[in-house]
C-alpha cells in the first residue's frame, strides 16, 4: 500500500436516520437530484439493522474501485446500462438486470450509457438464494423460478487497465487505499465469491387459482428480509377470483416496493421510479374501484421489486426530501 487514509471526497454520506415509519409513505425517486460517479451518486432512503435501501443516478464512470465491507450489494438497474469491472472479471449490465456483488470485492462501473436510475440494496448480513429453491446438496430445484443457466458470471480474467485506488467502506466510513498497480492486474481467479447478474425477465412467476402471498414471488433472501419480484404474469384463475390484491395489514413485516413499469392497478399516482413504504400493522390496499375493476382480468403487466423486512424501516432525511406528503391520506379518496 502507498496510503490508507480516511476520505470525505468519495462515497455517499452516512444516512441521517429518522424514527421508524408509522404511516404509509411514497418517495418519488426521479426527484432525487444526483449526478456524478456511481460511487458518489447514490443515497440511502430507508434503513434498518439488516439493510440499507437507496437509489443511484450516476452520470459518469467510476474512477476508483469500491470495496464495500459493510455487506453484500444488490443492484437493480431500472434504467441505463454499464459494465462492472472486478478482479474476478467483468459483466455487461442493462435495464432489468440484478447485480449481486459480494462483500468487499473491489468493483467499479464504467461504460455508462443512457439516463440511469438504479435501486441499490446493502445487505448487512449477506445475501442468499431462498432455501425453498435449493435441494439438500445446494442445487436449484426444478420448480425454482430460475435455473443456474439464468445467472451470468464473469467468464474471463480482466484484460483492461484500471485505476490503482480502492475506496473501502467500513462502518459507514470511507477509506482511500492506493495500490502500486490496479486491482485488475491479475493472472487468474480461484474461488466461489464473484459477481453474478440475473435479468428480471428470466424470473418465472408462479400463479394460482387464488391470490398467492409475496413469498411465492421471492427472488433473493437475507437474514431478516426477503426480496421479491412482481413480473408480468397470468392472474388468479378461479371463476370467482378477484385478481387485484385485497386490502391487508402486513403485521410481521415492513413492505418496500420499487415500481418499475406497467399499469399499477391498485394505486393511483404511483409510477416508475417511485418507492413506497407500508409499515407493519398499517392497513393498505387498492384505491376505491380498483378491486372491483379487476374482476375478469386474465393477466397483469406490472413490474416491481419488493423487500419485506422483519425489522422496522426508518426513512432518512434524503427520503423526506422527495416524499409525496399526500400519500398516506390518499386512502380517504
Amino acid at each position: 500500500d502507498v496510503s490508507l487514509e480516511p476520505t470525505t471526497t468519495r462515497g455517499w454520506p452516512k444516512p441521517e436516520r429518522l424514527a421508524p415509519a408509522v404511516e404509509r409513505k411514497l418517495f418519488v425517486g426521479n426527484n432525487l437530484a444526483l449526478q456524478g460517479r456511481p460511487v458518489d451518486a447514490q443515497r440511502v432512503l430507508l434503513t434498518n439493522e439488516d439493510i440499507n435501501i437507496g437509489l443511484c443516478k450516476p452520470t459518469q464512470d467510476d474512477d476508483v474501485f469500491l470495496a464495500n465491507n459493510d455487506g453484500d450489494s444488490l443492484y437493480y438497474l431500472h434504467e441505463g446500462a454499464a459494465t462492472v469491472q472486478t478482479p474476478a472479471g467483468g459483466l455487461d449490465l442493462g435495464a432489468g438486470d440484478y447485480l449481486w456483488m459480494p462483500r468487499s470485492l473491489p468493483h467499479r462501473f464504467v461504460k455508462l450509457a443512457g439516463p440511469a436510475l438504479w435501486l441499490h440494496m446493502e445487505l448487512k448480513r449477506g445475501l442468499r438464494i431462498p432455501s425453498q429453491y435449493l435441494n439438500p446438496l445446494g442445487q436449484l430445484k426444478m420448480d425454482a423460478p430460475y435455473s443456474h443457466r439464468d445467472f451470468r458470471r464473469p467468464t474471463s480474467i480482466p484484460r483492461e487497465d484500471g485505476p490503482s485506488q480502492v475506496l473501502i467502506k467500513r462502518q459507514g466510513d470511507f477509506y482511500l487505499r492506493t495500490l502500486k498497480t490496479s486491482v485488475l492486474d491479475v493472472v487468474g481467479f480461484d474461488g466461489f465469491v464473484y459477481p453474478i447478474a440475473l435479468n428480471i425477465s428470466r424470473f418465472s412467476p408462479k400463479t394460482g387459482h387464488i391470490h398467492l402471498p409475496p413469498p411465492a414471488h421471492a427472488v433473493f433472501a437475507a437474514p431478516g428480509l426477503l426480496v421479491c419480484n412482481f413480473v408480468p404474469r397470468l392472474v388468479d384463475y378461479h371463476p370467482q377470483a378477484i385478481p387485484c390484491p385485497y386490502p391487508h395489514s402486513s403485521v410481521d413485516v415492513d413492505e418496500m416496493i420499487f415500481y418499475c413499469k406497467g399499469n399499477f392497478t391498485s394505486r393511483k399516482g404511483v409510477g416508475p421510479g417511485c418507492v413506497s413504504l407500508h409499515p407493519a400493522g398499517v392497513p393498505h390496499g387498492p384505491h376505491p374501484g380498483a378491486y372491483e375493476g379487476s374482476i375478469g382480468a386474465t393477466r397483469t403487466d406490472e413490474l416491481a421489486v419488493m423487500v419485506d423486512c422483519e425489522r422496522p424501516l426508518c426513512p432518512t432525511k434524503d427520503a423526506v426530501g422527495v416524499e409525496n406528503a399526500n400519500y398516506h391520506a390518499s386512502w380517504r379518496v
